[in-house]
């Protein structure tokens, strides 16, 4: 009679090579509780993302400044065809001036709300245009009649709230009147008519809408000659000011005391730097006519489509937390991985072996630390954050190494090692350039000083011929 002991198939009951799969599947699967901090995470961005729309919508919002055009009132008859009748439409024809030039200096502050920061501005606004307009008009449709008398010059405003005072336009040596409603057009949304809107920044949140002010073009202004206005206006608004490309040649010129702009919009500045005295910033922008790409003239579409010719600079608030603990989390399962492999260096190399529900454990204090960061970054900032996380979970964690281990060597082998992982975590949240090669060369070595310790280990059994050697 056959044994049934004898039938039974030889299995490592203490297999290092199966308990290693198992360590890798769990790091894998504390990945999930670290999504649903990223869950957390985007709910907090959300929020704060609602509350400066709300505090920058009270200051104006970002703001876009469209500099003086001349708005020209036409009909145009076409005649009966096929038995239609003939038809009369009207419309307006936008003129733009020969050169332009704005300058914007603006004062900035931060305003909060609750836990939210919003950068907020208040911008002096001054504008010039040299119009030619004896042949002006000539590129209006073939019958269309010009109605000079009605003439207007136009600026406009997307944040009409943020107002400070009334906008003002001289023309020639005349005194400033200040301007009115523009009675020609109604608002206009910056949305790119030849569907080529080119402004990611605008374009995600909604394209903005211009308000429109206007004062008449008098037929004695235009008949002397080429038209020179010029005038101010002063408006407050939040997190980004833009400037549209309103000349055939266009200058422009923003300045302000903010120590972080970003640069975007159609073109970037001709000129940047820090400002000539104090801090701050000054940049210059110069756009020829053939590179705006919108014509000297045309219908209203074409005021639409100068959206894509946007000189802009964005306020940015560098301590905004969530960007940072964003970053942070994106590495999650590379670190939590990295942890339990030092977990399990330790177990091999000393035979004590851990249970499944410890790495569990350690897995749980490392997506609780997100949490820490995240909840105190919105007091403190994010620096100050991390290291009151990084010092609560490293202490823990290495804490729970030498209790697990029953050996205070382990517990400071676990530290120091523990300790310069999160270093590492917070090196790649500042190297912003070289982050994926200091990860991806950490990554290797990590892997590379894996293999060296366990070289000796019989990965079928539960020590190898070195595994003495190795402890």
């Amino acid at each position: 009679m056959v044994d049934a002991n004898s039938l039974k198939l030889p299995f490592p009951r203490r297999s290092l090579g199966l308990k290693l799969l198992l360590v890798c599947g769990l790091a894998l699967l504390m990945s999930i509780p670290a999504l649903m901090v990223f869950g957390l995470l985007m709910d907090r961005t959300n929020r704060a993302e609602t509350v400066a729309a709300e505090v920058g919508g009270l200051m104006g919002g970002p703001q876009t400044f469209l500099g003086p055009v001349v708005a020209v009132p036409y009909s145009l008859t076409r005649a009966a065809e096929a038995g239609q009748p003939a038809t009369t439409t009207q419309s307006v024809w936008v003129i733009y001036p020969e050169t332009g030039n704005m300058t914007v200096g603006t004062e900035s502050e931060l305003r909060k709300r609750s836990l939210f920061r919003v950068p907020v501005y208040e911008a002096d606004v001054t504008y010039a245009a040299t119009f030619n307009l004896a042949e002006a008009g000539d590129e209006a449709p073939a019958g269309a009649v010009l109605d000079w008398s009605r003439a207007e010059l136009i600026v406009g405003a997307s944040g009409v709230r943020g107002a400070r005072s009334d906008l003002t336009l001289a023309v020639g040596g005349g005194e400033p009147v200040a301007l009115e409603p523009a009675n020609l057009l109604s608002n206009i949304s910056l949305d790119g008519s030849d569907g080529n809107y080119s402004s990611p920044e605008v374009r995600g949140a909604g394209a903005p809408t211009l308000g429109l002010f206007s004062t008449p073009l008098g037929e004695v202004d235009r008949a002397a000659g080429p038209v020179e206005v010029r005038g101010e206006a002063n408006f407050s608004g939040a997190q980004r000011l833009a400037i549209l490309a309103f000349a055939r040649t266009t200058t422009a010129a923003v300045s302000g005391d903010w120590p972080h702009p970003s640069y975007g919009g159609g073109f970037l500045p001709t000129d940047q730097g820090p400002a000539a005295q104090g801090p701050g910033f000054e940049a210059a922008w110069s756009i020829p006519y053939v590179a705006r790409g919108v014509p000297a003239e045309g219908g209203t579409d074409t005021l639409s489509r100068l959206g894509t010719n946007e000189l802009a600079v964005s306020f940015i608030e560098p301590a905004n937390p969530y960007q940072s603990v964003s970053r942070s989390l994106k590495y999650a399962p590379m670190f939590i991985g990295l942890v339990f492999l030092a977990y399990f260096l330790f177990e091999t190399t000393t035979g004590k072996r851990v249970h499944p529900a410890q790495y569990i454990l350690v897995g749980l204090a490392q997506v609780i630390f997100y949490m820490l960061l995240l909840s105190i970054a919105e007091h403190t900032g994010f620096d100050i954050a991390f290291g009151i996380a990084a010092t609560a979970t490293v202490a823990l964690i290495s804490a729970y190494a030498g209790w697990t281990f029953k050996s205070r060597a382990q517990g400071v082998r676990a530290l120091v090692a523990f300790t310069f992982l999160y270093g590492l975590i917070y090196v790649l949240m500042r190297l912003e350039d070289y982050a994926l090669l200091v990860g991806a060369l950490a990554s290797f070595a990590a892997i590379a000083a894996v293999m060296w310790f366990t070289r000796n280990i019989d990965w079928y059994g539960g020590k190898g011929d070195g595994g003495e050697a190795a402890a």
